[in-house]
């Protein structure tokens, strides 16, 4: 039996230096080219004498290297949503908002007329809640004193139209007996005659009737600018009947209405809202209490004016001056001027000017005596502020804008002062 001789063992220590020689890598070549994370943390993590390095060790290098793969492997968040359906979400949801954000324009757009009468509505209704509000003190049941308000104002309107249709119709009949007379007095004024001789004005005139009378498109113009005419007044009278039964409802319905829109707030700030809510409504209804009162005195005053320089139709003219001295700040003065206008011509300079003097004196004892005294009670706004405000309402709104910028520019000043201003002292 051949025996041979075996191949000496490996030897543990290297015979030159005397050291522990390292285990030999049982990895293979290939797998080796491409080390993986495990593979080079078990390669950095061998110690000195073929032992393992501790464990926290190995994991720390672990965590270490798996942080370097992140950082160079992944991408950033902005860049990989370029490459997602994230902004095609975007870009289509901006478009249907634009798109929600014009048909509400259109809406609105269609509506403003609806929309105008509901405001002025509300303001009426705020108006004269605060005589709703008296007869409610008296123990007397809401429904009651809203019917007392609107008989007043029933009567206050009987009284109008009473004043105002027989002046309409005794003036219409005194023009037209008076035609004849009119004519020949303008016939045989030396001026005019004198005017017709060099510019022969009424062969001109009736050359221009007979033109009209033959063009059918001229006839059909007149036409329609009356349809037009007629138009314009049954849609006045139509808005104020819809405004009218708008307020009626809003001042019988104004605290369940009020307290509909305070459940709309959380119930943390519901308190301090009613109580800026019914604050501002206050104002509201206090402002129009005060200017009503104003306008009473400018008409008193006019009405005691005219009677003594037997200015016809004083009460129809007395009416008009409350009405247009309704209007905050230009109301008085455009009163005054018709009234001096009426008068010039129907009695003379010298009553138009009597009356003139009077009542704009009238009008500068108000503006620095009775207004502010009446008005401090109800809305305290400077100045200048009221000033921009019934220009900037008339301007947008017209009318109705300049009786409701006033109220508006208070409610403004309140919800500032009450909000932001102590918002602002609390930081």
């Amino acid at each position: 039996m051949n025996v041979s001789d075996p191949s000496p063992a490996p030897s543990s220590e290297d015979p030159e230096h005397g050291t522990a020689a390292a285990p030999a890598d049982s990895t293979p070549a290939s797998s080796t080219a491409h080390p993986d994370a495990d593979t080079a943390t078990q390669d950095a993590a061998h110690g000195a004498g073929g032992g393992l390095a501790p464990k926290w060790l190995s994991k720390l290098l672990r965590t270490k290297q798996q942080e370097e793969d992140e950082d160079t492997d992944e991408l950033p968040e902005s860049v990989r949503d370029l490459f997602t359906l994230r902004p095609v979400r975007t870009g289509f949801g901006l478009a249907i908002g634009v798109a929600i954000a014009l048909m509400l324009w259109l809406v609105l757009s269609s509506l403003t007329q609806l929309l105008m009468w509901i405001a002025v509505a509300l303001f009426i209704a705020l108006g004269l809640d605060p005589i709703v509000r008296f007869f409610e003190k008296r123990k007397w049941p809401r429904a009651v004193g809203v019917g007392v308000v609107i008989v007043l104002l029933l009567a206050l309107a009987g009284a109008f139209l009473a004043t105002l249709i027989p002046a309409l119709v005794t003036q219409i009949s005194q023009l037209a007996q008076r035609a004849p007379e009119i004519i020949d007095a303008v016939t045989t004024n030396p001026t005019i005659q004198q005017w017709d001789q060099q510019f022969h004005l009424v062969d001109q005139a009736q050359e221009q009737v007979e033109k009209v009378l033959r063009d059918s498109s001229a006839m059909g113009g007149v036409f329609n600018g009356v349809i037009g005419a007629g138009n314009f007044v049954g849609q006045a009278a139509f808005g104020t009947l819809i405004v009218l039964v708008l307020a009626v409802y809003f001042l019988v319905s104004l605290p369940g209405l009020k307290a509909f829109v305070y459940s709309l707030v959380p119930r943390s700030r519901r308190k301090r809202t009613r109580e800026l809510g019914d604050e501002i409504t206050r104002s509201v209804g206090n402002y129009v209490m005060g200017q009503a009162t104003v306008a009473l005195c400018n008409a008193l005053l006019a009405f005691i004016l005219m009677s003594i320089l037997n200015v016809p139709y004083p009460s129809l003219l007395a009416l008009c001056v409350a009405i247009l001295a309704f209007i905050p700040l230009v109301g008085g003065v455009v009163a005054g001027v018709l009234v001096v206008l009426v008068t010039l011509f129907s009695s003379g300079w010298q009553p138009a000017l009597v009356y003139a003097i009077c009542y704009f004196a009238y009008l500068q004892v108000e503006a620095y005596f009775v207004s502010p005294k009446i008005m401090a009670r109800a809305v305290k706004v400077p100045g200048a502020v009221a000033v921009i405000a019934v220009i900037a309402g008339g301007t947008l709104l017209g009318v109705a804008g300049a009786l409701m910028a006033i109220p508006f520019a208070a409610a403004v000043m309140l919800l500032v002062k009450e909000v932001w201003v102590k918002r602002q002292e609390r930081r």
